[in-house]
């Protein structure tokens, strides 16, 4: 499902060049559970951004699906997103003033799936991560780890090809993340594909595939 090959990513800092990443080489099959570990400034969130079409490389290639979106317009990026990838913030990025069920429902409002079918796919999705109860619950209402299953249920309710984790258990106490780390674990045996980013050894310990990352490079 994604395939990347010797990726490049170059910033500029001033009249520096600072490389991100040096010649990276990843493979993720479907129903693979891949950790991408690295401690801060190994180059794990540029890598991220780049496998969920946020950024693009300066050299190299890669393949989401089969297709090489290397070089696609920000509109094509977007598209793709919106249709292959579900995300799971550390920071949850729900919105305050919309219900655990509002929350899951707005990627299927992008996708402009009718009201009803978008209602049903986004209760399900709770239903999945053991929230259904609390579907009608603000945010506020909801604890960190409770937070965080719904932004779960919003990556998965419109079936994306890949879940795309950052950091999903940072701002959880380990119980909460303890829970976290289960429902994707469970996710993954139902054979959606996850791509975990983390510094954290004991949450990349879940993963079927650990890739390491330091100073721009797989080490391992």
């Amino acid at each position: 499902m994604i395939k990347i090959n010797s990726i490049e990513k170059l910033y500029r800092m001033g009249e520096n060049q600072i490389k991100a990443l040096d010649k990276v080489n990843i493979t993720v099959e479907k129903g693979d559970f891949t950790a991408i570990l690295g401690a801060s400034g190994s180059g794990k969130t540029t890598l991220m951004n780049i496998i969920g079409c946020l950024d693009r490389p300066s050299a190299g290639e890669y393949l989401l699906c089969g297709k090489n979106v290397s070089r696609l317009s920000g509109r094509a990026l977007s598209f793709i997103r919106n249709e292959k990838i579900g995300f799971i913030f550390q920071g949850f990025n729900l919105i305050p003033t919309l219900s655990a069920l509002e929350n899951v429902e707005l990627p299927l409002i992008y996708r402009k799936t009718p009201r009803k079918e978008r209602s049903r796919l986004a209760s399900a999705a709770l239903e999945s991560v053991g929230l259904a109860e609390r579907s009608r619950h603000k945010p506020t209402e909801l604890s960190g780890g409770q937070q965080q299953r719904v932004a779960i249920a919003r990556a998965i309710a419109a079936s994306p090809e890949i879940i795309l984790a950052d950091e999903p258990c940072g701002n959880l106490d380990s119980k909460s993340g303890k829970k976290v780390m289960e429902t994707l674990c469970a996710l993954n045996r139902q054979g959606r594909t996850i791509v975990l980013i983390t510094h954290d050894e004991t949450a990349a310990r879940v993963a079927t595939k650990i890739v390491r990352l330091a100073d721009g490079r797989v080490i391992a």
